[in-house]
Formats: C-alpha cells, sequence, structure tokens
C-alpha cells in the first residue's frame, strides 16, 4: 500500500488536486446529466472508473482514501486527461467501466445505460434530487 503526503504548500499539486475534484463532482456528472445512455452518473463512479484504469488494478489495492488526496501525481493526471478524453468523447466511458469492473471481479455490463433512481438512499447517503435538497436545506 502507498502511503503518499499530499503537499498542500504545493501550488500546482493543489491545482491539480483541485482539477480532479472538479472532473469527478461537477463536470463528469453533469455531462452524465446530459448523456442519459452513459453507463455511471454518480461522482463515485467516475472516479472509480478512471482511478482503476490509471492504476492498472482496483484503487484501493495501491493507496487509502481519500483518493483525490493519497493519489501520486502522475496517477492523478493519468487519470484527469482520461476524464477529459471521456468529456471530449475521445475514450469510451462503457469500455473504462467494463475494464474497471472487471479489475474487481465483476461482470462487465456492457453499452446498458445507468438506471437512474433520483433521491435513493445508498450506503447511507443520499443521492439525486434529494441529495440537493437536504444539502442546501436551512434551519
Amino acid at each position: 500500500m502507498i502511503y503518499f503526503m499530499f503537499d498542500e504548500t504545493d501550488d500546482e499539486e493543489a491545482e491539480l488536486r483541485d482539477r480532479w475534484r472538479t472532473l469527478v463532482q461537477e463536470r463528469l456528472p453533469a455531462q452524465a446529466r446530459r448523456r442519459k445512455d452513459w453507463p455511471v452518473y454518480l461522482d463515485h463512479c467516475f472516479a472509480r472508473i478512471l482511478l482503476d484504469n490509471a492504476f492498472g488494478m482496483m484503487w484501493r489495492k495501491v493507496i487509502e482514501p481519500p483518493a483525490w488526496r493519497n493519489t501520486p501525481l502522475p496517477v492523478l493526471q493519468t487519470a484527469i486527461d482520461l476524464g477529459e478524453d471521456v468529456l471530449a468523447d475521445r475514450a469510451d466511458l462503457w469500455a473504462l467501466n467494463d475494464a474497471s469492473l472487471i479489475m474487481r471481479g465483476k461482470k462487465p455490463r456492457g453499452r446498458k445505460p445507468a438506471t437512474r433512481r433520483p433521491g435513493r438512499k445508498r450506503n447511507g447517503r443520499w443521492h439525486g434530487r434529494a441529495a440537493q435538497a437536504r444539502r442546501f436545506k436551512t434551519g
């Protein structure tokens, strides 16, 4: 297991890690809302796919969570490049997802789009519209 210390004083490193978080938490899920045929739509699924493919194996076998902080910079840059390629339709998200699932010992999904269930609870966390309503609820 690799243990990596994020140097918060290194502006270039901080910028790269911010780019990763923006890509996975905002840009890819936003594109998934427009592309209803994509195999995933949740932020952690995009992170899994990109990191597994960048590492060439299940990322949790290599580094400890949180991935945004502990992924070595060259691997993180590879994952970001893959994500940018997905956004630009230069990389096949379905093939990357299947590769990630196979690395985890699961059956590949093929070209089957994700089943979106807004407002469902998964692993104790709310997803979809219900999650947004809970995050911004005041009072």
